[in-house]
């Protein structure tokens, strides 16, 4: 389920309201959607298996036709990255006028995100923390406050907290956190990040079939 509703072209703030950990439950593997529970024996997949969510999880899975396989490696993709279909079908369209590997640029646009850099950035335990705290305007780009999500960054802008984002209890405990490595494609440096390049493929950890989200809008 998912809820807001935003004009073309404006920030995307819709969110799932639905428990977070059915949604990985559904999709049969870990989205890292709240933080550190995910990394946690809570998690209900560490206790219990990827078993999908309702009255019917305990059935065994029907096998999906090659249609199915394509639309469930796409709704993975929306539900990790945290945005809508139309915003991501956007997206998808703008990867295939890009000279190159589709699934490549798709993954670069979705990584480049400012809500998903913050989060790479260990500022924040999750993408729907990060996307909560720029709305609130907790974030600056280049010294500027940016309350945009889906804001794209480039190589050499440098992502910053304010003075009231430093002061956000999931801030300070994620920066506490000593062990957490960024990316090769960032640089960090306390608080403050910076966007070295664009990432490549193999430097994103996505568990994403790119061939597959392809094929289904290919159809």
């Amino acid at each position: 389920m998912v809820r807001g509703q935003k004009k073309e072209g404006e920030c995307n703030l819709s969110r799932y309201i639905d428990a977070k950990c059915k949604i990985c439950r559904r999709e049969g593997k870990k989205l890292f959607l709240k933080g550190d529970r995910c990394y946690s024996p809570k998690c209900p997949i560490n206790k219990k298996g990827a078993v999908p969510p309702g009255i019917h999880g305990l059935r065994r899975r029907r096998r999906f036709s090659d249609f199915g396989q394509q639309l469930r490696e796409k709704q993975k993709a929306k539900r990790f990255y945290g945005i809508r279909e139309r915003q991501f079908k956007r997206y998808f369209d703008l990867a295939t006028k890009k000279r190159g590997g589709v699934g490549d640029f798709l993954l670069r646009i979705l990584e480049s995100r400012l809500d998903n850099v913050v989060y790479r950035l260990g500022l924040v335990p999750s993408r729907s923390v990060a996307r909560q705290i720029i709305s609130h305007g907790h974030i600056q780009v280049d010294g500027r406050k940016v309350n945009i999500s889906s804001y794209q960054l480039s190589p050499g802008q440098v992502i910053s907290l304010t003075a009231k984002g430093f002061k956000i209890e999931n801030v300070k405990k994620m920066l506490a956190n000593k062990d957490y490595q960024v990316p090769v494609w960032l640089e960090k440096k306390a608080a403050v990040g910076k966007v070295k390049k664009l990432p490549k493929r193999s430097e994103i950890d996505t568990e994403v079939d790119e061939n597959l989200i392809i094929e289904y809008y290919s159809r």
